[in-house]
């Protein structure tokens, strides 16, 4: 996985495949076909590690909107760590109509997780549109990271902390249908494409 998101940074996503990821990364190619059938589960296992490294040690009280600020950015942290090859892929995906189509499904399974590890049920209706909500703050996000070279990424969470200020006061002008039924911060917006995240078992993936 780690080899692939190398191999893109450097080389760009039209060249990565699992045979040449593990030549890059050095893997016999039995090995590699062992782990991942295609590319779709290489992203599948980056995002999954994504999620789990955003959930680990959330934020358990407090407003909602620091919650989600504070898993927001630990699953940015997560892609900073590999972030040529991260943005490589955000700009490949538009070339890609299928890749970007499912990466946004998978953005909003992701979501799911990030909005149920702050606390807030992503079931239902209700729920739907609060993954959408929070998918706008996501590529809002990115989008600021993308351009964000400093140490602390302060850019980046100046631009996560605008997107839920944003995303709180539709919530409000919508009369609260995407609040959180017991905390007065709430979440999110209707939600634009968005370039990349993650995706749960459930999403179809690209060859």
């Amino acid at each position: 996985m780690t080899a692939a998101f190398e191999l893109g940074g450097q080389q760009g996503w039209r060249r990565v495949s699992v045979a040449a990821a593990a030549r890059h990364g050095g893997l016999d190619l039995d090995k590699a076909r062992e782990q991942f059938v295609c590319t779709g589960m290489i992203l599948t296992r980056f995002g999954r590690l994504a999620d789990m490294h955003a959930l680990h040690g959330a934020l358990s009280e407090g407003l909602v909107r620091d919650r989600l600020f504070d898993i927001v950015m630990r699953r940015i942290d997560f892609l900073q760590k590999h972030r040529d090859g991260v943005i490589a892929l955000m700009r490949y995906a538009p070339a890609d109509p299928l890749l970007a189509m499912w990466l946004t499904r998978a953005n909003l399974a992701s979501m799911g997780w990030m909005l149920e590890g702050a606390g807030v049920s992503a079931r239902g209706l209700r729920g739907a549109v609060r993954k959408r909500g929070l998918l706008a703050v996501w590529a809002w996000t990115l989008r600021a990271w993308m351009k964000d070279d400093s140490e602390d990424l302060s850019a980046t969470m100046a631009a996560l902390d605008m997107a839920l200020v944003r995303a709180d006061q539709a919530a409000r002008q919508f009369g609260g249908a995407m609040r959180e039924e017991t905390d007065s911060a709430p979440v999110a917006t209707a939600a634009p494409d968005v370039p990349f995240a993650a995706e749960d078992d459930n999403t179809d993936r690209p060859a």
